[in-house]
């Protein structure tokens, strides 16, 4: 194992981890061990009690955080002309079609989140190889394929982020920047987590959300207490 840094040994000190910490507390603590010279992000792991491996145990959905991700969220719309005037007014970052599913085709994905519309989708299906592993394939369930692109652009653009449970159980997601003040990224994480509670499966049994943990890049985890969320 590496050894640790100086600074990277103060935030380990500050950090009692034989306890958990309620939401707010962990969101300022939260803060207060990141000492990169970036704005890191600030990250959720909840650990759920469900088998992904289930069809009726998938937890997946979309929330609006209320103070967004703090990231500048770049947007690929794929629509036909007569939509192209609404996605560039709504914010939509590159607007188009077969140029895009070209430059796609040949390996570019420098976006974070590609929105398209129902009747394009079609031309989406061969491309599945590039955009599936990174997560860009657009899907109804998230919003992405939707009539109404402006809003869906809007709606990414203000802070709106879809999650799902991966094979082990756990949801990861992005909620804030550690420039954000706690109160901030307290109500943001808690949206996150009130939506994740709102959609457990009725087929899941015992503990449902099993642990929660918070860190920033390169930080350690704190460990959320539960039952103050």
């Amino acid at each position: 194992m590496a050894k640790l840094t100086k600074k990277q040994k103060e935030a380990y000190a500050k950090v009692d981890s034989s306890k958990s910490y309620d939401l707010a507390a962990a969101s300022a603590l939260v803060k207060d061990i990141t000492n990169v010279k970036f704005d890191a992000s600030v990250d959720l792991a909840i650990r759920l009690g469900v088998d992904p491996r289930k069809a009726n145990q998938m937890v997946r959905g979309v929330v609006t955080l209320p103070h967004g991700t703090g990231k500048d969220v770049k947007v690929l719309a794929l629509v036909t002309p007569d939509k192209e005037a609404e996605a560039t007014a709504a914010g939509a970052d590159y607007v188009g079609l077969d140029e895009y599913l070209q430059k796609i085709k040949g390996g570019w994905t420098d976006v974070d989140v590609i929105i398209t519309m129902p009747s394009v989708m079609g031309k989406l299906g061969p491309l599945g190889r590039v955009l599936g592993p990174r997560g860009l394939m657009p899907n109804p369930k998230t919003g992405t394929v939707t009539m109404d692109v402006a809003k869906a652009v809007q709606d990414v653009k203000a802070g709106k982020i879809d999650f799902k449970v991966d094979k082990t159980g756990i949801v990861h997601a992005a909620i804030g920047k550690v420039s954000f003040d706690a109160k901030k990224i307290e109500e943001n994480a808690n949206e996150l987590i009130q939506t994740i509670i709102k959609l457990k499966p009725t087929t899941a049994k015992g503990t449902y959300v099993k642990s929660v943990f918070m860190s920033s890049t390169m930080s350690p985890s704190i460990a959320v207490e539960v039952k103050s969320v």
